[in-house]
């Protein structure tokens, strides 16, 4: 599946740029949406917007879920599981089983 030229897009914001895709994602807002600190730092934005989502913002959230429950989430891919391990493991939690 090639992708199709970047065409102009225009936010709810008003910030201007060039998508060849179909998502709606400002950089702009993405970039001033951007944690400062904490494990969802570490993540891509679309796996932080998968977890923000499902309403997962705090690691005693995150370890109320099975490892594949995380993988099914839209934008979730197993890269990000070794930062989310680490993650939990430094504040002593885990992944439910």
């Amino acid at each position: 599946m090639a992708d199709s030229k970047p065409t102009l897009k225009i936010c709810s914001k008003g910030h201007q740029f060039y998508k060849s895709s179909d998502c709606p994602t400002c950089p702009k807002c993405e970039q001033d949406r951007r944690p400062e600190s904490g494990f969802l730092l570490q993540l891509s934005a679309p796996a932080r917007r998968a977890l923000e989502h499902n309403g997962i913002t705090t690691l005693e959230k995150l370890s109320e879920c099975t490892e594949q429950a995380i993988l099914q989430l839209h934008g979730m891919g197993p890269a990000s599981l070794p930062k989310l391990r680490a993650a939990l493991k430094s504040e002593g939690l885990s992944f439910k089983k």
